[in-house]
């Protein structure tokens, strides 16, 4: 299953889960620490700190709103 690492309010990542929403996708959303030195996750996926990051479920890891929707609509838009 796809994995989201967001904030619950931030709207970059509502711009992304509406974009999931949207195709119809199944998605996990996992809370990201507020606290950016406990965001390791993040940091291990994408070498930065910044939410949203998306991980598919071939490995594929993309980062920042407006990449991700492309990426998103690119493999899964009709």
């Amino acid at each position: 299953m796809m994995k989201l690492y967001q904030f619950e309010t931030c709207p970059f990542c509502i711009k992304v889960r509406n974009k999931l929403d949207e195709l119809g996708l199944d998605y996990e959303t996992i809370e990201t620490p507020r606290d950016r030195d406990k965001r390791t996750k993040v940091k291990e996926l994408t070498g930065q700190i910044l939410v949203p990051v998306l991980e598919d479920n071939d490995g594929t890891v993309v980062y920042d709103s407006s990449r991700i929707v492309e990426y998103l609509d690119e493999q899964y838009g009709n």
